[in-house]
């Protein structure tokens, strides 16, 4: 049996490091997702564990924390090649669009409404894709022939008979 993985000793001065890429919650979300992988990792969780926090597999904590150990930061910032975007297979693409049309509510989060960037960090998170930017996720929503609308701000009434008081 192999042994367990764990990310190699991390020095103070990494850990805060890590600390401050986790707490400030800029940039890129994959960014933020190894990093706490790697802080999880540094402070005795298992994999399992990890996974089950992150919401991903645990061969992708697996590969984090050996890129990790084998390149330091460097494997915490994605390197993307430029070029077309990905494309999202069918399946991604309809995920996306019954998530968009749902109710973040139903999701067990506190706000009412998707903006684009907590449903982009919410599809991450969910690991319904490896990474989408605001404007990808614009693109490809308007495409699906969805759109947010105005929320209303006004309250309905409790009183049973208000169609009529209103119309009389």
């Amino acid at each position: 049996m192999a042994g367990r993985v764990r990310v190699r000793e991390i020095s103070d001065d990494e850990g805060n490091r890590l600390k401050r890429i986790v707490r400030r919650g800029s940039g890129s979300v994959v960014t933020w997702r190894r990093a706490q992988m790697v802080l999880w990792s540094a402070q005795g969780m298992s994999v399992a564990q990890i996974a089950g926090l992150a919401f991903t597999s645990q061969d992708r904590v697996r590969d984090v924390l050996h890129n990790f150990t084998a390149d330091g930061f460097e494997s915490l910032y994605p390197r993307y090649a430029g070029g077309h975007p990905p494309a999202f297979t069918l399946g991604q693409r309809r995920e996306i669009k019954k998530i968009a049309k749902s109710r973040p509510a139903g999701h067990g989060l506190p706000f009412s409404r998707w903006s684009l960037a907590k449903l982009a960090d919410f599809l991450v998170a969910e690991g319904v894709v490896e990474d989408i930017s605001h404007q990808g996720l614009r693109e490809l929503l308007r495409a699906e022939n969805v759109s947010f609308q105005a929320v209303k701000t006004w309250k309905a009434s409790a009183d049973p008979d208000y169609a009529a008081k209103k119309a009389g």
